[in-house]
């Protein structure tokens, strides 16, 4: 069901309440309420009626990242799978791919079958432009989920998103916070041009630059995978060239560079000569991070679905969401200061 339909819909639900209210009748039921996802949390599912009365489920075109690529992603698209379900009153496709030109030509074919939502996690911060005016001409509406792109905000109507900028400066003001005399830093990152590697990469380029103290012994892609990173982080071990720092852009990476070391009989972790960084919520990582084999782990949190959801329902209900962006809540945790029950909490 197109939304403007539902919309319609809700409206006439409206004037006919605003009818009854006048003559004196029963008070609305909890069911005609919804919540408003607040900023900075995940919010629980609201407790609306199906979001289209009429019975029809809403179609969402969903174009996410290949959940192969890390445990953030596989936790990530588990759980959109769980919310968009026909129970839980819509129709889904799904698309998973790292290939920007892939998900972009999926999303115009979504567009053209005129789906109700369009719901991105795009591999590329741009490129979207020709599918973002199509959809608004369709009357398709675009939530980003996980990632941001390049966008006026009045081409999506809401954004579920980490704070990558943020995430990245988090981890290397912890970094600098550690008080080496010297930065050689073995900079592993993920896919380029993707938000999360935009974001990381960002803030340790620019203490870099402003610092004599640091540099970068490589700064290569491992494109996310954990065998790519061990071979990077062997080459430098080959090459004799001195190093004390790996921040690596995901978790996976992180462990295929500590493989390396490992191999090498090069400590790292609590007391060891290499500081090992990486990101996103796997349990084994933050594991790693409290056997003090890994120093640093930045939290970046995949569970947005029920959000979605939310506004989503939110807008079949005739509302607006509160806020244009929201962001997860994360943090960075070390090994000095993490505790069993972070990882429980935290831990995917």
């Amino acid at each position: 069901m197109k939304m403007k339909k539902i919309l319609g819909l809700a409206l006439a639900a409206a004037l006919a309440l605003s009818l009854t209210a006048c003559g004196g009748g029963d008070k609305p039921s909890d069911a005609s309420k919804s919540n408003t996802p607040a900023g900075g949390s995940t919010s629980q599912q609201p407790s609306t009626p199906d979001p289209a009365p009429s019975g029809e489920l809403i179609t969402v075109g969903i174009i996410n990242n290949d959940p192969n690529e890390s445990g953030y992603r596989t936790a990530n698209d588990a759980a959109m799978r769980a919310t968009f379900t026909e129970d839980n009153g819509y129709k889904a496709t799904f698309y998973n791919n790292n290939d920007a030109a892939q998900q972009i030509a999926t999303a115009q074919q979504m567009v053209q079958d005129e789906v109700d939502f369009l719901l991105l996690s795009p591999a590329s911060t741009t490129g979207w432009d020709t599918v973002l005016k199509d959809a608004q001409a369709a009357g398709t509406q675009v939530i980003l989920f996980d990632r941001m792109l390049e966008a006026d905000e009045s081409m999506y109507v809401a954004a579920v998103v980490s704070d990558m900028p943020a995430e990245g400066k988090t981890a290397v003001d912890w970094l600098a916070a550690q008080g080496l005399s010297e930065y050689n830093i073995i900079h592993i990152q993920g896919h380029m041009g993707s938000d999360a590697q935009l974001g990381r990469t960002g803030a340790l380029d620019e203490k870099v630059n402003a610092e004599a103290s640091w540099n970068y012994v490589t700064q290569q892609t491992a494109d996310w995978d954990e065998a790519t990173a061990k071979t990077i982080v062997q080459s430098v071990i080959d090459s004799k060239k001195p190093f004390n720092v790996i921040y690596a852009e995901n978790n996976g990476m992180a462990r295929g560079a500590a493989a390396a070391l490992d191999a090498a009989g090069i400590t790292h972790g609590k007391d060891g000569d290499v500081i090992v960084m990486g990101f996103d919520s796997d349990k084994w990582a933050f594991e790693e991070v409290l056997a003090g084999r890994w120093n640093y782990m930045g939290l970046c949190n995949p569970l947005q679905a029920d959000t979605v959801d939310a506004i989503i329902k939110d807008l079949a209900a005739g509302k607006q969401p509160a806020q244009k962006i929201i962001y997860t809540p994360e943090q960075g945790f070390d090994c000095a200061t993490l505790t069993q029950a972070d990882v429980d909490k935290y831990g995917t």
